[in-house]
């Protein structure tokens, strides 16, 4: 593979944006190769994310040089160079904490074990909950959370508790040296700076969508 061999400064923080579009990218090949394409240039890539050919090698840039003169990208090959620095080129296992009708739900969505996440501990503090099962996975006491994770080399989480009890949990699963939470709770975490933190308001995502439909309607 055409690459440079001097890679952009350890030290230097890729932009959240950029990481974002990683992302997409990689959705976007997958699907692409399924549709049976090897190949794809940076317009092709730009042209279905509705950005420029400029800002997809731009993004790229930040990691390296993946392209082939007249050719673009091989779409396998960078399908793989995408999950090295998104760090999905192995399978993470992943804790859930709160089996209610959110977290059951997520349970059940294949595309985490198609992306590189399984899901190997499911966790409530409800004891209707405790012992029943949701698919193959038994749901576990909260109590036993430090030894269940410790035993599994658990480094990331998920979170689906109520908001009242969200702040208390992530204490909970940082303690037991959690470092990364998904957090689907609507409240804003407090967590230490070793720990990085995704939230996911669902409330905030149907508001941003809201302004865009109002903004439509508005040129109609």
């Amino acid at each position: 593979m055409a690459r440079e061999k001097n890679k952009p400064n350890e030290e230097t923080k890729v932009p959240k944006a950029v990481v974002n579009r990683l992302s997409l990218y990689l959705r976007e090949l997958q699907r692409s190769v399924r549709n049976g394409r090897e190949t794809i240039s940076s317009s092709q890539l730009g042209n279905i994310l509705g950005i420029t050919d400029a800002q997809v090698r731009k993004d790229f840039t930040w990691f390296g040089q993946f392209g082939y003169p007249g050719i673009g990208y091989r779409c396998q090959e960078l399908i793989g160079e995408i999950r090295k620095i998104l760090g999905t080129n192995r399978i993470w296992p992943v804790a859930l904490v709160g089996c209610g009708n959110l977290g059951s739900a997520l349970l059940g969505y294949r595309g985490f074990g198609e992306q590189g996440f399984s899901v190997v501990l499911a966790f409530d503090s409800n004891p209707e909950l405790i012992g029943k099962r949701i698919g193959d996975l038994p749901i576990r006491e909260l109590s036993n959370l430090k030894s269940d994770l410790s035993s599994r080399d658990v480094l990331m989480a998920i979170l689906a508790v109520p908001a009242t009890a969200a702040q208390e949990v992530a204490d909970r699963l940082i303690e037991a040296g959690i470092t990364g939470i998904l957090n689907f709770a609507p409240v804003t975490l407090s967590v230490p700076e070793r720990v990085s933190i995704a939230e996911v308001d669902l409330a905030i995502e149907l508001e941003q969508l809201s302004f865009a439909v109002v903004k439509q309607l508005g040129k109609s």
